[in-house]
């Protein structure tokens, strides 16, 4: 946690809570926005335009929210337009650290060791949490955004402009304008329930706050599988959105990390039949592989002290076989 731009304590899980004890997720603190043009986006100040190689993604494998901007980098072919740094996942003293474990890398660009640097070299006297995913402006030197939801939406449409045509009519529309209504109700759905469900359950301090996050999970996780029953490949038929991402980085973690780690233990995602095949299915689309490290997401949620003191990972933490 950072206090007028300096490191006050050690990392804590629990951001904030309220009283009855449920967990309380910190509001991002920069958005801007990417746009063709570089005027402003919808919050934000103007100034970012959408450039080949110019804006560099910090993410952590671990993490469901930046994972939710490497899905979408992949999936608008924007390898060649955004580079990617990805952080240690084990959560150290200081938060996010760079380098020292298998796959996770140096910060090349500003060469930082902690996550927290970032920040505070955009605003020295930043008060709150260094969260990723972070969008960095290699031009200016500064942070565009870190919010998901918002990087997930540039990411869609901000450089339609530079990508090949020849492989555009080939790419996703992930918010098309005739579902976006829908898309939005059930992301907010989705987000109450099941993607930031599954961290109230974890991270729950009292009984009751426990109970009313597990039962919103479980009734979200049967909401889904029932929805999948007619034979769709994705949550709104045939054409993959936005919303498949956020509910995709939740199921991918799950029996690895929150069905034991964080108690949502009356399933496993394989043994939702639905849920388990259209997880596949969606793993199994060119590039989504390449977003999931389950190792980084077992060493990382088993390195929460407050949940899990001794660091032990297990090994049977990955049930599920991804190549049947």
């Amino acid at each position: 946690m950072l206090v007028n731009g300096v490191w006050q304590e050690k990392w804590q899980p629990v951001q904030s809570k309220d009283e009855q004890g449920r967990f309380i997720r910190q509001t991002s603190s920069f958005r801007n926005w990417i746009t063709p043009d570089g005027s402003a986006g919808s919050t934000g100040v103007g100034g970012f335009k959408a450039e080949k190689g110019r804006y560099h993604l910090y993410v952590a494998y671990i993490c469901p929210w930046a994972s939710r901007t490497l899905l979408a980098r992949e999936l608008k072919g924007l390898r060649d337009f955004i580079t990617v740094t990805v952080v240690n996942p084990k959560l150290s003293e200081q938060g996010w650290q760079f380098a020292g474990f298998p796959d996770s890398e140096p910060d090349a660009l500003n060469s930082a060791t902690y996550m927290h640097e970032i920040y505070t070299r955009v605003d020295p006297q930043f008060t709150g949490r260094a969260t990723v995913p972070v969008l960095w402006d290699k031009k200016t030197r500064t942070i565009v955004n870190n919010e998901s939801a918002d990087i997930v939406k540039m990411f869609n449409s901000a450089f339609d402009g530079l990508v090949d045509a020849s492989k555009k009519d080939t790419l996703p529309d992930l918010y098309p304008k005739a579902l976006q209504a829908d898309i939005d109700e059930l992301n907010r759905y989705m987000y109450v329930n099941l993607n930031n469900g599954v961290y109230q359950a974890g991270f729950a301090t009292t009984q009751e706050a426990y109970n009313e996050a597990y039962d919103n999970v479980f009734q979200a996780l049967d909401t889904f599988e029932t929805r999948l029953n007619d034979g769709r490949q994705y949550l709104f038929g045939d054409a993959f959105s936005e919303s498949d991402i956020r509910l995709f980085v939740t199921l991918i973690r799950f029996d690895a990390a929150y069905y034991g780690l964080f108690k949502c233990d009356r399933n496993l995602i394989r043994e939702m039949p639905n849920l388990y095949a259209y997880m596949q299915r969606i793993y199994n689309l060119d590039g989504i592989s390449r977003t999931v490290n389950i190792e980084h997401i077992k060493a990382g949620y088993y390195s929460i002290k407050a949940l899990n003191p001794n660091g032990i990972v297990p090994i049977g933490a990955s049930p599920w076989l991804l190549s049947e």
